[in-house]
């Protein structure tokens, strides 16, 4: 028998961040919300990789990007797993996990087309609630109305 590697490794970043322990089937709504895929930077990512924690998971490496809060709450709401890893010349700086905001302001519309912040400029603001199932939802400051996770539009 051979002493073949197993793994394939992607390449290491020198400064930028890692997201980690996505749900395989949010990677790509991760890459859009945040806008990676319109950036010069260099972007790695996998999807369906295995995961001793999750049985499988998704990756997200960006060069040379760091995150500012609103854009970690948007990856918390769509990937409340994730795991942020900073990296400075190839060493982590810091690693978290996202958590999800109590108030979610000016970065999802209301699932209501009759409320006020679709018809006038007036900016979003919602309460992050929990249904009797642990579900999230988000209720809108202004019409009341409950936005669950899978209707939920960045702005």
């Amino acid at each position: 028998m051979s002493d073949k590697r197993k793994e394939l490794i992607v390449s290491a970043i020198s400064n930028g961040t890692v997201i980690d322990h996505i749900p395989t089937e949010n990677v790509f709504q991760v890459i859009k919300i945040l806008g990676l895929h319109k950036l010069s930077n260099p972007l790695y990512f996998g999807t369906n990789l295995e995961s001793k924690k999750f049985g499988s998971k998704g990756i997200i490496k960006v060069s040379d990007k760091y995150f500012e809060p609103e854009e970690i709450n948007k990856i918390a709401l769509v990937a409340p797993s994730a795991t942020l890893i900073e990296i400075h010349d190839y060493e982590v700086v810091r690693k978290s996990t996202v958590t999800i905001p109590e108030k979610v302001d000016k970065m999802v519309k209301c699932f209501n087309p009759n409320c006020i912040t679709n018809k006038e400029d007036v900016s979003t603001k919602f309460t992050v609630l929990y249904d009797e199932a642990g579900n999230l939802k988000l209720a809108c400051h202004y019409c009341e109305k409950n936005t669950s996770k899978e209707n939920i539009v960045f702005i």
